[in-house]
């Protein structure tokens, strides 16, 4: 969440970035916290004055027993008694203030970078780079029109694909589960095997520790990463023992620095991790839906970075740099959106997406968001580092990407590498599959 200091000292400039995310009545939000800040801080003082009258007023007592003025010191007790029951009601006075602000908090997005462009939704969002084309500051996902033509006659759609060559069967997870938990069988299950090793082993060289965390966390976990409060109820929530399954293993292993104070010289921390991940998907229907294209069980490889404030956009660009490489060794046509304003997640200062091209269904597909969350996450979760020289504790800045996501690669490599023969492995997976063609 933002910081108080963040508000108070530049309250101007957080309006203006909770305008340009289209946060509705962003003034009134700020004045509001401004003003339960401000009785928090009151009720704080009130309470200092209280305790310490409280302790002036005790160590009285004893003085006038001794003196034998047993009238006075049992006024003395009396007086002492009413103070600590005001105290107590200004601790509950703060309390409610402290939730409160707290609560309020919780409700107001991060502000986006300079750098974010203003729009409103994802036809507003730049296209900053592709492999089909060089990128201009015009264009936007809502004038762009530069789609690679493959040379498929009549390509089938990976949910054909699948069930022509015997790799998902949709029916099956519907039988097991229900719609949007997929079964892979055979070379499917292969594909999906290969790509998280050749994902982990990318990960690995590039400087990533691998961990293998729980695919359940509790409330304060999800809480730290800002999934909770779960407006939009995407969350699994298992109710018995108040668990939520994770949505993406950044909740998790960005948890895995709550209340720690980390040494500024180990900064950059890079981690990634394997994991399934569960999303409810509501108000999701449509073409969208079919296949692979939005499910409710998913692998994903996530990289996630714990840095300094000065050196998190460094961080940010090597993370872009690395997912754009595997894209690049999976020969997909790619590009890259800056997100706008209007179409960022609640949590970050600034985002970029990368979307696959898929032929057979003549549209993009993201499979990775790279986002900096610049110190938004990092004060809830008080992830903090000390400072070599000042020797003072700081916020950290938070980041993580998809490195990757398997269900739209998966789609895409089908999609996009049928043949008459077959489908055709990527060169970079060769090795992981031990073939070149699945037929």
């Amino acid at each position: 969440m933002l910081t108080l200091k963040l508000i108070t000292e530049e309250k101007a400039r957080v309006i203006v970035g909770l305008n340009k995310k289209h946060f509705p009545n962003a003034e009134q939000a700020i004045e509001e916290v401004i003003a339960v800040d401000k009785k928090r801080r009151e009720s704080q003082q009130e309470l200092d004055n209280c305790l310490s009258e409280q302790k002036k007023e005790a160590s009285r007592i004893g003085m006038l027993m001794k003196q034998g003025d047993k009238e006075a010191a049992e006024k003395a007790k009396a007086d002492v008694a009413a103070l600590k029951e005001k105290s107590k009601n200004l601790e509950d006075k703060k309390a409610q203030a402290e939730q409160l602000l707290t609560s309020l908090l919780c409700q107001i997005p991060n502000i986006p970078y300079d750098e974010v462009p203003e729009g409103r939704a994802a036809e507003d969002n730049r296209v900053v780079k592709s492999n089909l084309k060089e990128c201009t500051a015009e264009d936007t996902v809502g004038n762009w029109d530069v789609n690679p033509s493959l040379g498929i006659d009549n390509p089938l759609p990976h949910w054909e694909l699948a069930k022509k060559y015997n790799l998902i069967d949709f029916d099956l997870g519907v039988k097991i589960t229900g719609a949007g938990f997929p079964v892979y069988i055979g070379m499917g299950a292969r594909l999906q095997r290969a790509l998280i090793n050749f994902f982990l082993d990318q990960a690995r060289a590039a400087g990533y520790t691998e961990i293998m965390p729980p695919t359940v966390v509790n409330q304060a976990s999800g809480y730290g990463t800002g999934q909770l409060p779960d407006k939009e109820g995407q969350m699994y929530h298992c109710e018995v023992d108040d668990l939520y399954l994770i949505p993406t293993a950044e909740v998790p292993v960005t948890n895995i620095y709550r209340d720690v104070i980390l040494d500024e010289k180990d900064l950059p921390i890079k981690n990634c991790a394997y994991t399934q991940c569960f999303r409810r998907e509501a108000g999701s229907y449509g073409k969208d839906v079919r296949g692979l294209n939005r499910l409710h069980e998913f692998s994903k490889i996530e990289i996630v970075r714990i840095d300094k404030p000065e050196h998190s956009k460094e961080s940010h660009k090597e993370m872009l740099e690395h997912v754009e490489g595997l894209l690049k060794k999976l020969e997909l046509p790619y590009r890259v959106l800056l997100l706008c304003g209007g179409d960022q997640s609640f949590t970050s200062s600034i985002c970029y997406d990368f979307e696959v091209y898929s032929e057979a269904q003549g549209r993009w597909l993201e499979v990775s968001s790279v986002s900096n969350f610049d110190t938004y996450q990092a004060n809830r979760l008080k992830c903090r580092y000390r400072n070599s020289e000042t020797k003072k504790t700081e916020l950290c800045h938070t980041l993580n990407g998809s490195a990757l996501a398997l269900p739209r690669i998966v789609a895409a490599i089908l999609e996009n590498n049928q043949t008459e023969d077959g489908i055709k492995v990527p060169n970079a997976l060769i090795p992981y599959m031990g073939c070149d063609l699945i037929k």
